[in-house]
C-alpha cells in the first residue's frame, strides 16, 4: 500500500470533514483561510487519492432498540471455516464491523442487538464456525 503525504491544510480539512461530514466547502473554506472552491478541489483529490473513502453518519444504536452492545473474538474450528464465516458475517444484519486479527483468536467483531435474546441467537448461530469470548460494553469513555 502507498502512503500519500498531504499538507497542513490537506489534514486540517480531513479533521474537519472526521468531525462533521456535513460541512459545505464554503465553511471548511473560512475555518482553513481557502474558498470553498479550492476547499473542494483539495477533497476530490483526497477522494481520488483514495484518502477519502466515503463518508458516513454517527447514530445512538439505544434510539433505535439496539440495547446490546457486543465485542466478540472468534475462534474457528479449522481453516476450511474462513469463507463460509465471512460470508456469515457480512450477511448478518447485527455485525458492524468485522475484522481479521492476529493473537489469541481469529477474527473480531462488534455485534448489535436489540436485546439478549437476540444476542444468544446470534451466538448460536455463530457456533456453527467455532468458538467465541464475548464481552460486553459497560459504557464508552471516548
Amino acid at each position: 500500500m502507498t502512503s500519500y503525504l498531504i499538507d497542513h491544510t490537506d489534514y486540517r480539512i480531513l479533521q474537519l470533514l472526521i468531525e462533521d461530514a456535513t460541512l459545505n466547502h464554503k465553511d471548511i473554506g473560512s475555518l482553513v483561510h481557502l474558498t470553498g472552491q479550492a476547499v473542494g478541489a483539495r477533497v476530490r483529490r483526497m477522494r481520488e487519492l483514495g484518502i477519502i473513502e466515503g463518508y458516513t453518519i454517527r447514530y445512538n444504536p439505544l434510539r433505535i432498540g439496539q440495547s446490546i452492545h457486543a465485542f466478540i473474538t472468534v475462534f474457528l474450528s479449522s481453516n476450511r471455516d474462513h469463507p463460509p464465516f465471512q460470508a456469515f458475517a457480512k450477511a448478518h444484519e447485527s455485525v458492524t464491523e468485522l475484522y481479521r486479527i492476529s493473537g489469541e483468536g481469529c477474527y473480531w467483531m462488534r455485534v448489535r442487538t436489540v436485546d439478549q435474546e437476540a444476542l444468544t441467537v446470534f451466538l448460536d448461530e455463530l457456533l456453527k464456525y467455532g468458538n467465541y469470548r464475548v464481552n460486553l460494553d459497560m459504557g464508552q469513555i471516548k
